[in-house]
């Protein structure tokens, strides 16, 4: 009986375990942007671009698409190499080490320096280019 006991506990461990959902995987737009290495690197700077769902790393060395070997790490396909970025505190990727064609480098993300702003039209005086009509 105790067998028959354990071995029901045990499938039942193993059908919980298999519900799991594994990990979802992060949004390819976390790792795009400019990575910039230190002074002095074999190249200065790479940058990571999204076009549909494809990931592509450009850099004064050439371009190289990005296939995705884990959760945040990629092969460098025309370099024979691979990415790893990095996530900080916020979960925010906010790094790249990469190792290819025999080099080691380490950057860091910068900003991408976007603006946003907004903008209020005060008065309907005057807006160039566009002639005003008057609701009743």
């Amino acid at each position: 009986m105790k067998k028959i006991t354990l071995s029901i506990l045990a499938s039942f461990f193993i059908l919980v375990m298999n519900a799991q959902d594994p990990a979802p995987k992060p949004p390819l737009e976390d790792f795009v942007g400019r990575y910039v290495f230190p002074d002095g690197s074999v190249v200065p700077d790479v940058t990571v671009t999204l076009s549909g769902e494809a990931l592509t790393m450009t850099s004064t060395a050439g371009t190289s698409a990005l296939a995705e070997l884990g959760r945040d790490s990629f092969s460098i396909v025309e370099f024979s190499g691979t990415a790893v970025f990095k996530r900080g505190d916020n979960k925010k990727v906010n790094a790249v080490h990469i190792e290819a064609a025999g080099y080691v480098l380490d950057g860091q993300k910068q900003d991408n320096g976007a603006w946003s702003f907004t903008y209020y039209i005060k008065s309907k005086e005057y807006i160039p280019g566009k002639k005003l009509t008057q609701k009743s």
